[in-house]
């Protein structure tokens, strides 16, 4: 099925609204962190993280090579939006989930040099994460739905 071009920049749009909303909570996390860390609120409690690796501090210390990794997935993830005809929408909103976080880590680490992580689960024992971190998740889970829903 090929998708409009008014429908890719939706997509599009859709990446930078998860971008900027991953920024305006690191922001407000990092600036108010006195006012919210460590309260629980029920399910997760807010703390405030400098992740200066990935995902589970993998690679710490490699700002560079890690800022590098984020703007190839993102040049890659921008061409699968933009360029790619033969593509559905279910694929559009994985890519739009994964670029949006892509980009709000790559951010970080490229302008800061870490990754300010910062919900922690009180359900389960989980690394501290972010909402760019959920974005991408979200992104990876309807990425595999997909595979599986084409294969059968």
């Amino acid at each position: 099925m090929i998708v409009k071009i008014q429908t890719k920049f939706y997509f599009l749009s859709f990446s930078i609204f998860i971008t900027l909303i991953d920024q305006l909570s690191k922001y407000i996390i990092s600036n108010y962190y006195k006012f919210f860390i460590n309260n629980d609120y029920i399910l997760f409690r807010f703390e405030f993280i400098k992740n200066y690796g990935a995902a589970f501090n993998l690679f710490s210390g490699s700002r560079i090579f890690l800022s590098f990794v984020s703007i190839i997935i993102s040049i890659i993830l921008l061409y699968l939006l933009l360029i790619k005809n033969n593509i559905n929408k279910s694929e559009l909103y994985s890519y739009s989930f994964i670029l949006g976080g892509t980009i709000g880590n790559g951010l970080d680490r490229i302008i800061k040099g870490y990754v300010i992580d910062f919900i922690n689960l009180n359900i389960i024992d989980f690394p501290v994460f972010n909402i760019a971190d959920l974005s991408i998740n979200i992104g990876f889970i309807l990425l595999i739905f997909n595979i599986f829903k084409s294969n059968r």
